[in-house]
């Protein structure tokens, strides 16, 4: 089993950063692909960004591509999701998971899933 949790979530004008942090115990998470996704009200959860398990290979949606970074720390056990030039339109609650897969952007291929933390950007 593993545990994600997820911080780092806040209110935040539009034009500002934020980076969220996915703490993961319970085992290693370094042979596991990470992801972020994310769900808005009234829509489906929805990819975000990748990072497969040596960090060097990243994959972001084309709606945040540009503005968002993944990475991750295995010595921390930990993967991270830094926002820039955030956007209205990226209000959500982000969530982390793991994927035992080698690149996943799909919900299904993922198996454990932190609780999410809540992102509000104004206007």
């Amino acid at each position: 089993q593993v545990q994600l949790v997820e911080s780092g979530g806040g209110l935040v004008q539009a034009g500002g950063s934020l980076t969220l942090a996915c703490a993961a115990s319970g085992r290693t998470v370094s042979s596991y692909y990470m992801g972020w996704f994310r769900q808005a009200p009234g829509k489906a959860r929805e990819f975000v960004a990748g990072v497969n398990r040596d960090g060097s290979g990243t994959y972001y949606a084309g709606s945040v591509k540009g503005r968002f970074t993944i990475s991750r720390d295995h010595a921390k056990n930990m993967a991270y999701l830094r926002m820039d030039s955030l956007k209205p339109e990226d209000t959500a609650i982000y969530s982390c998971a793991v994927s035992p897969s080698t690149y996943g952007s799909q919900e299904n291929q993922y198996d454990f899933w932190g609780q999410g933390t809540q992102v509000t950007v104004a206007s």
